[in-house]
């Protein structure tokens, strides 16, 4: 795609003081995007704003996602900053640790809340005002475990969720020119993701885990999933409404 699409583009990350989302600030500041960066680190986010691109085009906003007065005020801090929101990139998510197969039912919550819960109620402030725009982009990142049962229960549960939902959402505002989409990532490194903190404390772990799943012997980098996201970012997603892309270098099983 030509990523000069995209200048101009504003767009609400959520989970960009780390991992993937701070990868994508990086790359969609660099292709011309305002961007508003959600997390709940200020100081981490302030220094990923100072790395960008024109680090005064860019908000930051310390805000806890899963409390939901602050997730309201995030959103309308957003709009007022940005007067018109073109995307929201949903990064924030993951397991929190949490491995039991047989998952307290608030723990279960807690990651229903965090992977999917905050994105259906972000989606929900955002779509009315860019329904009257009749355009915009909503993309998730989801998991190859949401079909392949790859991590843990709760874990491949709530990805499983997020995918229904994101095929869902995208089937009904289809006709309104709005699209949303989602990237199926399988396990890649990030700064100070799951798979870089794994590395770092049990290496043979990962090296095995590499060797019995990943056809080409190495685990990705968040860099290789930034040419799928930026598409999805832009226009030229028109026919992606519903969408769920893989981008796992192999690891998935399913046809």
């Amino acid at each position: 795609m030509n990523t000069m699409e995209l200048n101009g583009r504003n767009i609400v990350i959520t989970g960009a003081s780390k991992g993937l989302g701070s990868i994508c600030a990086r790359e969609l500041a660099g292709c011309g995007a305002r961007l508003v960066l959600i997390a709940r680190s200020a100081a981490k986010l302030d220094e990923i704003r100072k790395s960008l691109d024109y680090p005064d085009r860019h908000l930051c906003l310390p805000v806890d996602l899963t409390d939901v007065n602050q997730l309201y005020d995030g959103v309308e801090s957003s709009q007022k900053f940005l007067g018109e929101i073109h995307v929201v990139l949903h990064v924030v998510g993951g397991g929190l640790g949490l491995r039991d197969p047989l998952l307290p039912y608030d723990d279960l919550a807690k990651l229903f809340l965090l992977n999917i819960g905050v994105a259906a109620e972000i989606n929900r402030l955002v779509i009315p005002r860019m329904l009257k725009n009749g355009k915009g982009n909503l993309v998730h990142v989801g998991s190859i475990a949401s079909g392949e049962a790859t991590g843990a229960v709760g874990y491949n549960t709530v990805k499983a969720a997020l995918a229904g939902y994101v095929r869902s959402l995208g089937r009904e505002l289809a006709k309104s020119g709005l699209v949303a989409t989602g990237i199926l990532p399988g396990g890649f490194y990030a700064p100070s993701n799951s798979w870089e903190r794994l590395e770092g404390k049990a290496p043979e772990v990962v090296r095995d885990w590499i060797e019995e799943n990943l056809p080409r012997g190495f685990l990705g980098k968040a860099e290789e999933l930034i040419p799928m996201i930026l598409l999805l970012c832009s226009n030229d997603a028109s026919m992606m409404a519903g969408c769920l892309v893989p981008v796992d270098a192999g690891e998935g099983r399913r046809y």
